[in-house]
């Protein structure tokens, strides 16, 4: 099994280390799967965090095992100065009972975003309310960050009866830079239209793709992944979704390096518990 290059203590001390410099530069960690951690001056939020083994469990002994490939990150228990989490949707490597309980017992006035169409069971894994559900095509602000959710279509942009989205990304502001968690997506038609006016500078991109062989369906490749990128003008744009499951990964050599490339497009492959700082924005 591959190790995170940072982890555990090691990851939590580079955490700290950082959120003690109070340099202005916004900084993220890729903690596996959809899964970051971004801290701003001493501000912590994380996106779709996965940090258990509850897929692995529940599919052991079944035809669909998770098997991990890349070990845990980190303990959320150990997690702190955890001010807010999002969620994309409802999907247990996105939305983790296993991973937001401990969460929420060591940050406990953290706040939590997701949509409506997922609040009842957001609710139920959290075992609290929701306090921030945001629709796609609305915005707010927590602690001076904006964030603005956009759908997602996995497989296609799917709502409820009242119109809330299944599956959404986020647009966060955060000082001066702006950061695109797409969550689970493939292109859909207008989805370049909506997300070039907000001046994207990192783009976090799925690139597990939709090949059957891979029993998965519902992101990018690592070629559409690169594609969108240079379609909204991102400055840089970092692959996720892979390196966490037999059945459900990629290379980044394959496909996203190659197309990034021959497109001009400027792009970070990170290791799981690798830091990324705004310091490094081409």
């Amino acid at each position: 099994m591959k190790k995170p290059l940072q982890q555990d203590d090691a990851l939590l001390n580079d955490i700290a280390h950082t959120r003690a410099l109070r340099d202005g530069h916004l900084r993220l960690w890729w903690l596996g799967q959809s899964g970051f951690l971004i801290q701003y001056d001493t501000r912590h939020l994380l996106i779709d965090p996965y940090l258990s083994d509850s897929l692995s469990l529940k599919y052991a002994d079944t035809d669909k095992p998770h098997t991990r490939i890349t070990e845990r990150v980190v303990d959320p228990a150990a997690l702190r100065d955890i001010f807010l989490i999002t969620s994309s949707h409802a999907h247990t490597d996105h939305l983790d009972s296993q991973t937001l309980i401990p969460l929420i017992r060591g940050n406990p006035d953290l706040h939590f975003v997701t949509s409506r169409a997922n609040l009842r069971v957001a609710e139920q894994r959290l075992a609290r309310d929701v306090d921030l559900p945001l629709e796609a095509g609305q915005q707010l602000s927590v602690d001076g960050i904006n964030i603005h959710a956009i759908p997602s279509a996995h497989n296609s942009v799917t709502r409820d009866d009242t119109g809330s989205c299944l599956y959404q990304g986020y647009i966060f502001k955060i000082g001066s830079v702006v950061v695109y968690h797409s969550g689970d997506t493939l292109l859909y038609d207008g989805m370049i239209d909506l997300l070039k006016p907000f001046n994207i500078d990192i783009a976090l991109l799925p690139i597990n793709g939709d090949r059957p062989e891979r029993r998965v369906a519902g992101n990018l490749s690592g070629k559409e992944a690169a594609q969108l990128a240079k379609d909204i003008h991102a400055k840089l744009v970092i692959p996720c979704h892979y390196d966490m499951f037999e059945f459900n990964t990629a290379d980044p050599a394959d496909e996203f390096i190659p197309e990034c490339e021959r497109l001009g497009q400027p792009y970070k492959v990170l290791q799981q518990g690798e830091r990324w700082s705004s310091s490094e924005l081409p």
